[in-house]
Formats: structure tokens, sequence, C-alpha cells
């Protein structure tokens, strides 16, 4: 494999994996509270809020599960990219979900929202990452 390849596929797993731990961070009010700088939701119940708003059309019982499947799978695809444990698999996962959210986002905030936090972009980046043929530096390697 070329170098190249081999540190990209590495920025590109650190880069997704952090990107989505630090979303389940600000949730859970580690970031700081809601309104400060930096900081999207500040606790659990602002991002409930949210995925309510994004999925509208379920009721907000089952709105409040898909944020917790969300922020489940968020925190797997995150530690396990970041680790390069079963990496394709993980960004396969992550595609669907990225592509899923920023549907969502389009539908229901506009198409220019998930352009403004490069959803499309995270999405594309997590297929692009299943389909390199080995991830050095990654547990998938040893």
């Amino acid at each position: 494999m070329k170098k190249h390849v081999v540190y990209a596929q590495l920025y590109l797993r650190l880069a997704l994996g952090i990107g989505f731990i630090y979303p389940v961070l600000d949730r859970i009010g580690w970031l700081g509270p809601a309104g400060q700088h930096n900081v999207d939701w500040g606790n659990w119940g602002s991002f409930l809020t949210y995925v309510h708003a994004l999925l509208p059309f379920l009721a907000k019982s089952v709105s409040d599960v898909m944020g917790w499947l969300a922020t489940f799978l968020e925190v797997i695809f995150g530690v396990l990219l970041i680790t390069g444990y079963k990496t394709r698999i993980m960004a396969l996962g992550s595609f669907v979900l990225t592509l899923t959210f920023a549907l969502c986002m389009a539908l229901f905030f506009g198409v220019k929202s998930p352009f403004n936090y490069s959803v499309f972009a995270v999405s594309a980046g997590s297929l692009l990452l299943s389909t390199i043929p080995a991830y050095k530096w990654s547990v998938d390697n040893l």
C-alpha cells in the first residue's frame, strides 16, 4: 500500500472517530452548559429536543429511543474507528448513520443544514474509509 494511503486512512479514522466522540461529550454536558461558546446542547434534554425536531414524524418516546441509539452507535463507531478494530464494518455503519442524519437534516431543517455541518462529507469519508484495503496502525492490522 502506498505511504500516502497509510497516512490518509489513519488521519480519516482519527478524524471520524473523534468527530463521533466529541458531540457525545457535548450532549452529556462534559463540554459545558448549553449556551456556552462551542457547546451545542450542553445537556441530554436539549439533545433529545433536537432529535425530536430532526425526527418529527416519530412520537417523542420513539425519537428519545433513537437519540439513545444514535449516541450508543456514535460511541461505538468513535472508539472502534480510533483504535482501528473492525474498521471496515464501523466505517460502513458510520456511513449509514451519517447519511440518514444528513437526509433527515435536509428534509426537516433545509438542504443547507447538513452542508453547514459537513454531514454529507463525513458520510462520504466513512464510505471511502470502508474501501481501503488495509488499516495500518490499527488493531485490525495486528
